[in-house]
C-alpha cells in the first residue's frame, strides 16, 4: 500500500532556512516543497476556496505521482455545517477535475461547537451521499460527540476516512473506517493546538501505527500541522526516515 507523509501547508516563511533556501520566492516555494515530499494539505482552502485557475497552477507546479489533499471551505463546514452543501459540492468537484491525478481526499474539518444529534447525524449523511464518488473524503470531528460506534459505521457505508488527530485536548482515536487512513498531527504541547515538536519516541510510536494500519491493506496521508519554527518539516523528515530509512 501506499504511505504519503507530508504537512499541512507549505508556504511558512519561518520556513526559511529549514526547507527554503533564505530568500527563495513565494511562488517557487511549493516545488521546492515537492522536491522532497510527495504530498500536501491544502488548508488555505479552508479561507477562501481557491478558484479553477489556481488548482490549474497548482497541478503543473507537482510532479506526477504527488498528491494534494483539499480541506473544505469554512463556508460549508463552520457556517453551514453541512446545511444545503450541493453548491459547494460542485465547487469542490470542478476543483479536483482540474488537479486531475494530482487530487488527494477532501479533508472536512468540522466545528468544534458541531455537536452529535439527530439533526447533524443526518446532514453527515446527507453529506457524505451527495458527494461524488471519485472524491475520497476524510472527516476530523472537533466535538467529543462524534465519538460513537453509529459515526464510524456512517463513515464505512460511505467510505469515508475517520481522521486520526494528534494534539491538544484532541482524542487520538486510532480508528480506521476507509481504504485510506488520513492522521493530522497538530503538535505534542499539551497547551496549545500547533506547538513543539514530536520526539524521536513519538514519531516512531506513528511509524508503528503507520505499519500497522498498511498491513491491514490500507493507504496512509499522514500530516504535520505544527507548522512553528519549521518543526512540521522536521518531523515529517524523521517519521519518513523512520518507515522508509
Amino acid at each position: 500500500m501506499t504511505i504519503r507523509i507530508g504537512t499541512s501547508g507549505w508556504s511558512y516563511n519561518h520556513w526559511s532556512g529549514v526547507l527554503y533556501e533564505r530568500g527563495l520566492p513565494s511562488g517557487q516555494r511549493l516545488a521546492r516543497y515537492a522536491a522532497e515530499f510527495d504530498t500536501v494539505e491544502l488548508n488555505g482552502s479552508f479561507y477562501r476556496w481557491p478558484s479553477d485557475e489556481w488548482f490549474a497552477r497548482w497541478r503543473d507546479q507537482l510532479p506526477p505521482g504527488f498528491v494534494m489533499a483539499v480541506k473544505a471551505a469554512r463556508g460549508l463546514t463552520h457556517a453551514r455545517r453541512l446545511r444545503s452543501p450541493e453548491v459547494w459540492i460542485e465547487r469542490m468537484h470542478r476543483g479536483w477535475a482540474v488537479l486531475g491525478d494530482r487530487a488527494g481526499p477532501l479533508l472536512v474539518q468540522l466545528h468544534p461547537a458541531f455537536e452529535r444529534d439527530e439533526v447533524s447525524s443526518a446532514r453527515l449523511g446527507d453529506f457524505l451521499a451527495a458527494m461524488p464518488a471519485e472524491i475520497p473524503v476524510a472527516v476530523e470531528f472537533r466535538h467529543p460527540s462524534w465519538d460513537d460506534a453509529a459515526v464510524y459505521d456512517l463513515l464505512e457505508k460511505h467510505g469515508a476516512a475517520y481522521v486520526v488527530m494528534s494534539g491538544a485536548g484532541l482524542p487520538c482515536v486510532l480508528k480506521a473506517t476507509a481504504t485510506f487512513v488520513y492522521v493530522r498531527l497538530h503538535g505534542p504541547d499539551p497547551g496549545a493546538l500547533y506547538g513543539g515538536s514530536y520526539s524521536s519516541d513519538d514519531l516512531r510510536w506513528w511509524a508503528e501505527r503507520i505499519r500497522e494500519w498498511d498491513a491491514q491493506g490500507r493507504d496512509v496521508l499522514a500530516f504535520f500541522n505544527n507548522d512553528l519554527g519549521g518543526n512540521a518539516v522536521r518531523n515529517a523528515r524523521e517519521l519518513r526516515s523512520n518507515l522508509f530509512g
